[in-house]
């Protein structure tokens, strides 16, 4: 699944792939922003982790969940 974060007062977005459900990273960031965390943790499927801090998030937009196909298609 693709992730991507807004950070505001940045020109930038936050953008990598993860192999956690969609369901499971929704409810991890609904919970961190319910109980007033100051920062997120994601890890990519590549093995890097990011820490975002939440008092500067804009956005964070979750692509589907499907991988995306190489090739042509006749």
């Amino acid at each position: 699944m693709e992730i991507r974060i807004g950070i505001a007062n940045t020109g930038r977005e936050l953008s990598f792939e993860t192999s956690e459900a969609a369901d499971a990273v929704k409810k991890s960031v609904a919970g961190a922003l319910d109980s007033g965390a100051t920062h997120l943790t994601f890890n990519d499927s590549k093995g890097n982790s990011y820490i975002v801090p939440t008092a500067g998030l804009a956005y964070i937009e979750f692509g589907s969940e499907e991988s995306r196909r190489v090739g042509f298609v006749a």
